[in-house]
């Protein structure tokens, strides 16, 4: 009987380079837009038998001994899996429980303080950063050492790893914030919130983005204590209308999809009208006249880092901080150096637009109802917020 092993473990596995081949058995387009890393593709269907394709597995894998099969949901891979059991004794067969649902859900927390030298004097400040592996989304736990209290920011509907990391922390979670609506994945925020019944927070021009529940909303400028920390809310349009960014003790700036590490945050998912021309000039202008105008020693803490379809972590490695400052971001990021209207050219072709974002962005501004099971489906594929 085929064993399964859990898309934890199979993390787990690799970072300790452990002797393995993964086989992906999902269609070669499937593959080729977003797998996980060092998987070879072995297209095989629920229903398919393995007759007449030993020998061509046998030539892909090459000489392996271990091989753990994955695909989206794990049933055609567990089908595979079965299969090639039966046929030969020459493998030890193992296939990934959940597929690349499974994979979606592998989070690594990095604790910033400990990696990061923030300039704060002798105050002990706490950022964890949560980073999912295949999505590439961060989020963060901000709390005060002192005093026992943190928030949470952009959590992912994985709500459970944020409430383990603040408990790792010994922290309780006292607040939750979305800096914009998110359009490349299923916001916790509003669940958390309620769970804990504690404030929910979007920036205060969320209103004009008909968002459809109750939440608080932080003005330009506005000061959050949290304990003895201080987060201030940078008003930050561009990617979004209504993005805030938090300054953390003017030591560290969350910039969402603002400022990534090596690029910006794309601008026409909202303002799609116009190829995103509209929300080019505001991140323009947020970009030159509030981020790169912070102290160039302070920490950009990015939303996201882009995932490569090999499902390599475009800048970093997952469980090592994925962060840059902003004097590093001025020289090292060729889109900062560009005048107005050559970064407004480049902000029309971004590329890719996130697979599922209209469905996201209504689900994330309360029009949509999504179960479990539905938000997982729209999640599926790779992260495209970068431009």
């Amino acid at each position: 009987m085929v064993t399964t092993l859990s898309a934890d473990r199979l993390a787990e596995l690799r970072d300790e380079g452990a002797e393995f081949t993964l086989v992906d058995t999902r269609p070669e387009d499937s593959y080729e837009a977003w797998h996980v890393p060092g998987a070879i593709n072995f297209p095989f269907g629920l229903n398919e038998a393995l007759d007449g394709r030993l020998s061509e597995f046998e030539e892909t894998v090459g000489d392996a001994e271990r091989v753990i099969t994955i695909c989206a949901k794990g049933l055609s891979s567990g089908n595979f899996a079965t299969e090639l059991e039966s046929a030969t004794d020459e493998y030890d067969v193992q296939t990934v429980d959940g597929g690349m649902k499974g994979w979606s859900g592998v989070y690594d927390h990095v604790d910033l303080g400990a990696e990061l030298e923030f300039e704060l004097d002798d105050r002990e400040l706490t950022i964890v950063q949560l980073q999912r592996r295949a999505k590439g989304c961060l989020g963060y736990l901000v709390g005060c050492a002192e005093t026992g209290e943190a928030v949470v920011v952009d959590p992912t509907a994985d709500v459970d790893e944020f409430e383990v990391a603040a408990e790792e922390a010994d922290l309780s979670i006292v607040g939750v914030i979305d800096t914009h609506v998110h359009a490349d994945h299923v916001s916790g925020g509003r669940d958390l919130a309620d769970s804990l019944d504690v404030p929910y927070y979007l920036g205060a021009r969320a209103d004009e983005r008909d968002v459809e529940f109750d939440f608080t909303g932080l003005e330009r400028n506005e000061v959050l204590p949290v304990g003895e920390r201080e987060l201030k809310a940078l008003a930050a349009p561009g990617h979004t209308s209504e993005m805030i960014n938090l300054l953390v003790d003017d030591a560290a700036l969350l910039t969402a999809d603002t400022l990534h590490v090596d690029s910006t945050g794309r601008t026409e998912l909202e303002f799609n009208q116009d190829e995103g021309e509209e929300g080019a000039r505001m991140l323009y202008e947020t970009l030159h006249r509030t981020i790169l105008a912070e102290p160039e020693s302070i920490v950009v803490l990015p939303g996201h880092v882009t995932v490569t379809p090999e499902g390599e972590f475009e800048h970093g490695a997952p469980g090592d901080p994925i962060a840059t400052t902003v004097r590093d971001a001025r020289t090292g990021i060729d889109l900062l150096a560009m005048d107005e209207e050559a970064f407004v050219d480049r902000m029309a072709d971004a590329g890719e637009e996130p697979s599922n974002y209209e469905e996201i962005i209504d689900r994330n501004r309360g029009e949509l109802e999504l179960a479990p099971e539905d938000r997982v489906e729209l999640e599926l594929g790779p992260n495209n917020c970068s431009a």
